[in-house]
């Protein structure tokens, strides 16, 4: 009797136990999935402007996705099972589906393409851990006028490690190491134009040419999420963009931060501080801090909105007017009894909404006010309109089933950036992390059409197209070290903005189209071969010159 109750009581609250509280890599393909049920209506409460969210709220949408199946194509439904497999423990809390290497050295079991593969795991009902090897060797190539002909082989190794403690504290760490296995100096420096975040890794370029990066965390989350806690290093998105991001975006590598998320009905709000890697003018800035915060509200399915707002602090290595969560984060820097608080930070606020009228069919605007001055909002004379009044703008939608093809998914969307937006007069406060956009790829004063069609050929092969048509304009002239003229277009410089009009698109036109294709191929379960190829045609308008330039990866990738 008391064994049979056993089983009962285990049966019935096992379930509540080990949810899984660590986050989900924003880079996973599995959001791009609840995008497309959330238009299929399949899902009705997913907010994509806020990512990463846990395995658990992964966990759930997969559920709920599971539930309606009948809905869903042939294609959704093997991509499902892949993720039904890939989730299994968060989902039920068993690893049946799996294989553990360390755990029971079967060697063909590393080739099984039905289930998913670890290093090691443990569960115990306090605790789970998951052991985890990533790695990939890449072949990039590149031609043009700009990029020149060269070549270059990358390696990459690192372990994941991951898990749960009682039900509450996730953690998180990924580490790697990577390496030129050959090249020179010209092709790593191709490599970081092509793959811009490897200018984060200043061993990279200067020493010994490898490259370490990693991600880490601990989270503690109360039952159903209200309350959470994140403090470490991971990737943010911040927004409804559906081709790039005007808020956070993943344009740079990761920095460190504490976030605390609460959540309550349909609202979802969090607060964060962080530090991020600054300097002014090629000199390394001491310390750069950003404070930030969102709010969402869900009114339906069909209509959310939200709210953000952002200071970037240099100089200041900690100060406790911008760590309280509940602020108006430009009046606090103006009360923050710095003599010159309010002129040396740099302050950003946004709205966002997402309209959602008719299943597969999705519409987003965002509105990026980088400087706000409402006595010259409307002025024409010199330094008060560009000294005050800075502005972003984008609007896009987003279609699946797009053109009546089953399972394409294609996206337009329209981003335009007024002179000067992200950067700061003092060109310490850009709004950057090592010398990258936190926000949208654009450069000031510029403007983009951008279109991506995304598809998958069959469950374990995505391909992706994405067009670009840019304008930029700018002017910089430096004599020695001092600056006699800036137009806006270059976002780690700043200065000069004062002494000229806000014009749009003033001073030397360049125009970009950029054609991109990316094939990723999962052959086997966990084994990935990724291709992409880019072409950008430059027209610089102002010099009467073109430049045609182009570059490929090839890169085979392992994760389990």
């Amino acid at each position: 009797m008391k064994k049979f109750l056993f089983t009962v009581i285990f049966i019935t609250f096992g379930t509540c136990l080990f949810s899984q509280v660590e986050l989900v890599p924003p880079s996973h393909p599995v959001y791009d999935y609840l995008k497309r049920m959330q238009l299929l209506n399949v899902l009705d409460n997913y907010n994509s402007s806020v990512i990463p969210v846990s395995r658990q709220q992964i966990a759930i949408y997969l559920k709920k996705i599971s539930e309606n199946r009948s809905q869903l194509t042939g294609l959704d439904k093997d991509i499902l099972r892949d993720y039904l497999v890939e989730f299994e423990f968060d989902i039920n809390k068993t690893v049946n589906s799996s294989y553990s290497l360390f755990n029971k050295l079967d060697i063909p079991e590393i080739f099984n393409d039905k289930k998913q593969k670890y290093l090691y795991n443990y569960i115990d009902s306090n605790a789970s851990l998951f052991l985890d090897i990533n790695g990939f060797l890449s072949q990039r190539n590149s031609t043009g006028d700009s990029l020149g002909t060269h070549s270059i082989s990358l390696g990459e190794i690192g372990i994941r490690v991951r898990g749960t403690l009682y039900d509450a504290v996730g953690y998180y760490l990924r580490m790697s190491n990577g390496q030129v296995i050959k090249g020179n100096q010209g092709d790593i420096d191709m490599s970081i134009i092509t793959f811009p975040k490897f200018s984060a890794n200043t061993k990279y370029r200067y020493e010994n040419h490898n490259f370490d990066t990693y991600e880490g965390y601990l989270r503690y989350s109360t039952k159903d999420e209200w309350f959470s806690l994140t403090a470490g290093r991971e990737a943010l998105l911040t927004g409804f963009g559906y081709v790039d991001k005007m808020f956070l975006s993943d344009n740079t590598v990761p920095f460190s931060y504490i976030k605390l998320d609460l959540k309550y009905k349909a609202l979802h709000y969090y607060y964060l501080y962080g530090s991020i890697k600054g300097d002014s003018l090629g000199v390394d800035i001491s310390s750069k801090n950003i404070a930030a915060h969102r709010l969402n509200v869900d009114f339906s399915n069909a209509f959310r909105v939200g709210f953000y707002e952002t200071i970037i602090i240099p100089e200041s290595p900690f100060n406790f007017t911008y760590l309280n969560p509940l602020s108006f984060l430009r009046s606090a820097d103006y009360n923050a009894g710095e003599l010159y608080g309010g002129n040396k930070n740099n302050a950003i606020m946004g709205f966002d909404m997402e309209v959602h009228p008719l299943k597969k069919l999705a519409f987003q605007a965002t509105l990026l006010i980088d400087d706000l001055n409402f006595s010259t909002l409307f002025g024409t004379g010199n330094g008060a309109v560009s000294t005050d009044n800075r502005f972003g703008y984008q609007l896009g939608s987003i279609w699946t089933d797009a053109f009546t093809v089953p399972d394409l998914t294609a996206s337009l969307e329209y981003t335009r950036l007024d002179p000067f937006v992200y950067s700061h007069r003092t060109n310490k406060s850009q709004y950057t992390n090592w010398a990258l956009p936190l926000g949208h790829n654009l450069s000031p004063n510029s403007d983009e059409i951008a279109l991506k069609l995304s598809t998958y050929i069959y469950n374990r092969l995505n391909v992706i197209f994405t067009y670009q048509h840019q304008r930029h304009a700018g002017r910089l002239i430096l004599n020695g070290d001092t600056l006699i003229e800036n137009w806006g277009g270059d976002i780690n410089r700043g200065d000069g903005d004062i002494v000229r009009n806000n014009v749009f698109l003033s001073g030397d036109r360049v125009n970009y189209d950029i054609f991109t294709f990316n094939f990723i191929w999962q052959p086997l379960r966990q084994y990935f071969l990724e291709f992409k190829y880019q072409y950008k045609l430059t027209d610089m308008i102002f010099a009467s010159k073109k430049y045609k330039d182009a570059y490929f990866f090839l890169t085979a990738r392992i994760d389990f």
